[in-house]
This record gives C-alpha cells, structure tokens and sequence, in this order.
C-alpha cells in the first residue's frame, strides 16, 4: 500500500515544486541525483571510473509537452555525448522516449532519437533506451524494433514485473538485442504487473536464466541485470560461471545512490558495475520512484527530516 501510494505521488508533478523550494529537500535527493547540471554528473562519473566502475548517465525528464522541450533534451544528450568523448570516459547515454517527444509525435521522437544514436554509434558506444509505464511498452519495443538494424548500438530495456515480459524477451532475443533487466518502478494494476515482490522476484529470475542462456549466446545478446538485490546479482554470477559466459559478456548495472556497499564486491568478483547516474531539474518523479522500491530509501529520507 505504501509503494502504490508512493507511485502515484510520483505523477504530481505539483508536490516536486513545492518540495524543490526546500532546501532540506535538495540535500535528500543528491543521494539519489547527482546534482542539476552536467558537470556535478561528471564529477561523481569521474570519481567512480577511478574506482572501476562503468557509468551511464541520464538527463531526467519525460513526457514533454513541446517540440522545443523534445529537441532540447535530444541536444543535452549529444552535448553530454561529445563531453563523455573529451573526458575520456566509460560512460553511455542511457534515455526516455517520451523525453525525446513520443507523447507528441512518434516521427518528432524517432528524428531526436536517431541523432542520439547517431553520435553513440559515431562514438562506438551503446545508447540504452529506457522502458517506462506500460502505457509506452508495445510503442517502444516497435520503435526500438526499426531503429535497430541500422544502429546496433541501440539497447533496449524489459521490466521483469510486467506479465508480458516473457514473450517481449524472446522477441528481443530474435533481434539478438543488447538488453537491459530491470524489475520496473512505476504504478501499473495487477491484470498487467505481478504485484507482490516474492512474483516480480521469481519472474526476473526466470528471465536472467532466459538471457543466460544457450539460446540468447547463440543468438549474440548482450545482458546487463539492473538489480540490487543480492540473491538475483550471485545467481547471475553463478548462471554465467555454469555457463562459461566471460565477465566482459555481461554486466551488473545498479542505481546511484542504491547499495553503493556491493559495488566492490561484486567487481572482486570479476563482473563488470554500470551505475547509473541522473541528474537535471526533473528529479522529483524519479526520486519517489526510488523512495517507492525500497523501504531503507524512505527510512533513510524519514530519518533526515526528523534531523532537520
């Protein structure tokens, strides 16, 4: 009860405003959100590569309201592109479609889109396409569908709490798709999402078997496991171990600001660590979502307030 009514603060987009003018506010969340601009992102992507760790970086914001907002955050990411070239970075644009415009026009969103992959691609690296609501699921596997033969550098996501997830695997698996799991974060009815968390469990694991697996080698799938959990990270490790998957085949890929505590672990090892590092204005809906999937993430925000 307390993570749907978490999600569903998540879309009052009034509450973040208000919320943004409270200075207490903005020291919670860079926990979670590396700063407002570019450069505080860079900072702590810097500071992670010195440690071994790969980065993604991520402009947040979504459904925009305006061709202007769309192209704008298509610019950001080629900026955030050609600065990642110059620092010499292990790091990859990671994005949201309704941020590029597909709530306005499925060609606006496909034309900045492309300009993205078009700079990663140039620059020999992956661009992750982020899934969101179930609302967008058929509408971005489609679209990641008919962009993929000319950029194979596109990456795409599946949620593992979503029921349609099986079946939207084995599709990507055909297309021999690089493919980010992830468990999902955001408010969907139970006719369509598993809705406890011993369900969404057992269905991501089910799914990491799929992706470790003959069929997905076969077909040359590159996976990446978006999780926190311990269990689900050492039963990827033993998976790929069985299998004889080399660690540069796969990786692990975790949230900023979320179970930072394993990072080292996990890279003794031998696996590879993604984390993910967003930053920008729109934080507010990202931040609940976070707060949303984990208690120790609310516990930790309660604690701070009672401090204040």
């Amino acid at each position: 009860m307390l993570r749907a009514a978490l999600l569903y603060l998540s879309t009052k987009r009034q509450l973040g405003q208000a919320m943004d003018r409270l200075a207490l506010t903005r020291r919670l969340v860079r926990r979670f959100v590396a700063g407002t601009t570019a450069d505080e992102a860079f900072a702590v992507i810097g500071r992670m590569q010195n440690t071994g760790l790969l980065s993604a970086i991520t402009y947040l914001g979504e459904n925009v309201r305006t061709g202007a907002e769309a192209r704008r955050a298509a610019e950001v990411y080629l900026d955030l592109l050609d600065e990642i070239k110059r620092r010499n970075l292990h790091c990859v644009a990671s994005l949201k479609l309704t941020h590029l415009g597909l709530d306005l026009s499925e060609a606006l969103c496909r034309e900045n889109l492309e300009r993205v992959l078009d700079r990663s691609q140039a620059a020999g690296e992956r661009c992750w396409i982020d899934m969101e609501s179930s609302a967008y699921t058929e509408r971005t596997l489609a679209l990641y569908d008919s962009v993929r033969p000319r950029y194979p550098n596109a990456a795409c996501v599946i949620q593992a709490y979503l029921r349609r997830s099986e079946d939207d695997l084995r599709r990507l698996l055909r297309l021999g798709a690089t493919i980010r799991l992830c468990k999902g974060a955001y408010r969907e009815p139970p006719q369509l999402a598993f809705p406890t968390k011993r369900e969404v469990d057992d269905s991501y694991g089910r799914l990491l078997d799929l992706l470790l697996s003959s069929e997905a080698l076969a077909a040359g799938v590159y996976p990446a496991f978006a999780t926190h959990d311990e269990p689900l990270i050492w039963r990827a490790a033993r998976r790929a171990g069985d299998l004889r998957i080399p660690p540069e085949k796969f990786e692990i890929q975790m949230l900023y600001g979320i179970r930072h505590d394993l990072h080292a672990r996990i890279r003794a090892r031998g696996l590879r660590v993604r984390v993910l590092v967003p930053f920008g204005e729109e934080w507010y809906g990202y931040f609940v979502r976070r707060l949303a999937e984990r208690p120790a993430n609310l516990l930790f925000l309660l604690k701070n307030l009672l401090r204040g």
